[in-house]
């Protein structure tokens, strides 16, 4: 088995910064390439709720190819926000604010969005959907996979997740990013 491929300097930039920051939890690099692939077919705007030190920022940044592309992420914590700031500092086509991810509800269409499934309140399908452009992809991080149906965790319907992939408006699927983690992709309609 070969050693997996170097990651990019952006990327590398924000786990220092995370180390520094104390920071332990963001986005696993499997979720990142995958990030990173996705976002080399977008242009327009992008967007991440919850940006953490900026590591999932970072390896959206690291697949942009469409130099008038924008990216933009929100997070809450003062010191977060202002250590991921710090990846991005000479960087025109990222933006970090130091607000709810709420506040970006009203700056899409987004082509792409990243978002956590920690909060499944907030990241249901119905709050989301008219923020993507039709074409537009929702990466929803942070599942455990499942094999059955409907998909259970913890002993209980994942709603969520069902929520994801039953939805009309988008064509979606769980994808496998490593043995012990999935995403959900949904493009919309």
């Amino acid at each position: 088995m070969s050693a997996p491929p170097d990651l990019p300097d952006v990327v590398l930039r924000a786990f220092d910064v995370c180390r520094r920051a104390g920071y332990v939890s963001f986005c696993r690099n499997e979720t990142g390439r995958l990030l990173a692939a996705l976002a080399a077919t977008r242009s327009g705007v992008m967007a991440e709720f919850g940006t953490g030190c900026g590591v999932g920022t970072a390896w959206l940044r690291s697949g942009v190819r469409d130099d008038t592309a924008q990216i933009l992420t929100a997070e809450l914590d003062p010191k977060l926000a202002a250590a991921a700031s710090e990846i991005f500092v000479d960087d025109a086509l990222v933006d970090v604010l130091t607000a709810d991810w709420s506040t970006l509800m009203d700056k899409g269409p987004y082509s792409l969005l990243f978002m956590d499934s920690g909060e499944p309140d907030a990241v249901r399908v119905d709050r989301i959907a008219d923020l993507v452009e039709p074409g537009g992809l929702v990466v929803l991080d942070d599942f455990y996979p499942c094999e059955m149906w409907p998909p259970i965790t913890a002993g209980r319907v994942d709603t969520l997740r069902e929520e994801w992939l039953t939805d009309e408006r988008f064509t979606a699927v769980e994808v496998m990013v490593a043995p012990d983690a999935s995403v959900v992709l949904a493009t919309r309609r």
